[in-house]
């Protein structure tokens, strides 16, 4: 049973970093674009107000025709105004005012010329006719027509470059809209799924329009469309006297089993709702969406889904929170987004699964991140034309999400959840975006303690540490252990850390002790009250190190020995006189 039980970790394990390794791929896939395109800097004299997107759509065809009405605020005086938009789309029209407006279309970028100089801080809206059909280069795709079941379906996918595929909007991650309307119309015969609240469907002959309203501050790569035969099922959240329904669409043969597998949805909420404070769209809806893709999509509100796996609802519902309330402010910060996600996935697995589970996760996780001696979390500037560098499994997600269980572990929870929630809080923050400091900002207010070092190592720095520990009892009240380190990159000169251990007696007592590590060789001494039997380094695997070794210091053993052996003659000898 025991070969049975170890097996079935090691196979766990392996099955969820296999989910892990398939989300990233996608994202890796669907982020190509980033190579070609960074924020457009055209696109940064206004302020985005509110959206109101009107699509037509048939999931059968690949083309889109629609009509956007963007209200900004200008930041400058202007004669101008720039949307993203890709070339393969034509526009039809521009106005503003009901009046005509010249523009100019080149080099996905829609140039907008005003009649009249546009003062700073005047608000005006400007609505863009147009049509096309989207690029189907996966390099660049936003917009996606396929089938399931021989049925058609429709969605978008635009992290982080793929809005202006389908739509003219502002790429960035700088900007958010206060408000979006999206309506869309399609054959009645299919659901229409967006961000927010459904304010309307309405059947006119052989179409329907749905019009789905958004509420909160959101960036184009999270709206998002989906449309195909969905069936709908509801369910609903009640915590802490407030409830809203979590709003499940699926494919109809795939209705009995996502009914079975999404439940789970309700008690993840519930869980993170608890350590992270109230799901940020409750006023509106949680839901998914299924999609014909590997991975998964965290939309504000609706997340598209490759699947209904347990982890996968967990990283992205930890998105609404981690991504979809507080964004990254730049692609070098896009730990803050994933790194969370997957270690809220590994808090599911711990609550759900128990502490040895857990442990075992941490075990994958840690034996992933450390298969290189080098690389760093932070996205260095040098690395922001490597998607596969942004979107890495073993930095970005998983030593994101380990180097967070490692803060946690130093600060303690009621520390570490309390500067977690403040962060999310924080009115400058919230519905924003954020970059590694104001977090570090956050972390060290609510603890008092500095985090430099610890970011420099663990977040912008390389690689991580190996141990090599010697232990001696001398007394039966006393541990002595020596602890020294190397570091796998030149990056890093040493990791201070708490290095935990776990003592066993020689009757079974078991004692946790943790040492505060902050030079090489360092010798501690610690009280003991029983006989050890071992000594066991980091036990729970919450420490991200390789190639440890640990055991008895011979030496030091020795030299006791020696010690008593004369004290003992010296004993005798005295003893011999003594009688003489």
């Amino acid at each position: 049973m025991l070969i049975i039980g170890l097996l079935w970790t090691v196979v766990a394990s392996s099955q969820t970093n296999q989910q892990l390794i398939d989300v990233v791929e996608k994202e890796q896939k669907k982020a190509r674009s980033l190579q070609n395109f960074q924020a457009n800097t055209h696109t940064a004299t206004y302020d985005l107000l509110t959206h109101k997107l009107e699509l037509e759509v048939d999931p059968a065809v690949h083309y889109i025709k629609g009509k956007v009405t963007t209200e900004f605020r200008a930041l400058q005086n202007t004669e101008t105004i720039v949307f993203d938009l890709a070339n393969n789309l034509k526009v039809t029209s521009v106005t503003m005012n009901a009046q005509e407006l010249a523009y100019v279309h080149d080099d996905n970028e829609l140039t907008i010329a005003f009649s009249d100089n546009l003062c700073e801080d005047a608000i005006q809206a400007v609505t863009i006719a147009y049509e096309g059909t989207p690029s189907t280069d996966t390099q660049d795709y936003g917009f996606i027509t396929t089938s399931h079941n021989n049925t058609p379906s429709l969605y978008t996918l635009s992290e982080p470059y793929g809005s202006r595929e389908w739509w003219p909007c502002k790429q960035d991650l700088e900007d958010k809209v206060d408000q979006t309307d999206i309506i869309i119309t399609a054959p009645k015969q299919y659901k229409a799924v967006s961000n927010g609240v459904v304010l309307s469907e309405e059947i006119h002959g052989d179409f329907m329009t749905t019009h789905w309203q958004h509420n909160y501050p959101i960036p184009s790569y999270l709206i998002g469309i989906a449309v195909t035969d969905y069936e709908v099922f509801s369910q609903t959240v009640q915590h802490n006297g407030y409830s809203f329904d979590i709003v499940n669409y699926v494919y109809p043969e795939s209705r009995e089993k996502a009914e079975k597998y999404t439940e789970v949805t309700v008690d993840i909420m519930n869980l993170f709702q608890d350590l992270f404070g109230t799901y940020p769209f409750k006023d509106e809806k949680y839901g998914h969406a299924e999609f014909e893709y590997g991975g998964g999509m965290e939309h504000s509100t609706i997340s598209f889904m490759g699947n209904f796996s347990r982890s996968l609802i967990a990283h992205e519902l930890a998105h609404q929170w981690f991504g979809n309330k507080v964004t990254c402010d730049s692609w070098n910060d896009i730990w803050l987004n994933e790194g969370f996600a997957t270690y809220l996935s590994g808090l599911v697995e711990h609550h759900f699964d128990g502490e040895e589970d857990f442990i075992n996760w941490k075990r994958g996780k840690i034996a992933d991140i450390t298969t290189s001696r080098n690389g760093s979390v932070y996205v260095q500037d040098e690395k922001l034309n490597n998607v596969g560098r942004i979107f890495s499994s073993r930095l970005t997600y998983n030593k994101g999400a380990m180097v967070i269980h490692m803060l946690r572990t130093k600060l303690g929870d009621k520390v570490f959840f309390r500067a977690i929630k403040n962060y999310l809080e924080d009115e400058k923050l919230a519905y924003g975006y954020a970059n590694t400091s104001q977090l570090q900002a956050h972390l060290e207010k609510a603890s008092g303690t500095d985090l430099q070092e610890f970011f420099n190592d663990w977040i912008y720095g390389e690689g991580y540490p190996s141990y090599d520990i010697a232990w001696y009892q001398n007394e039966k009240d006393e541990l002595n252990i020596r602890v020294s380190q190397t570091q796998s990159s030149r990056k890093v000169d040493f990791f201070e850390m708490d290095v935990p251990f776990l003592v066993i007696g020689t009757n079974g007592e078991e004692m946790y002790i943790s040492i505060d590590h902050t030079t090489n060789k360092q010798e501690f001494s610690l009280g003991i009250d029983f006989e050890i039997a071992d000594v066991i380094f980091d036990p729970k695997f919450d420490l991200i190190s390789k190639n440890n070794s640990i055991g008895i210091d011979i030496e030091a053993v020795a030299e006791i020995e020696i010690n008593s052996s004369l004290k003992n003659t010296a004993n005798k000898t005295t003893l011999f006189t003594s009688e003489k």
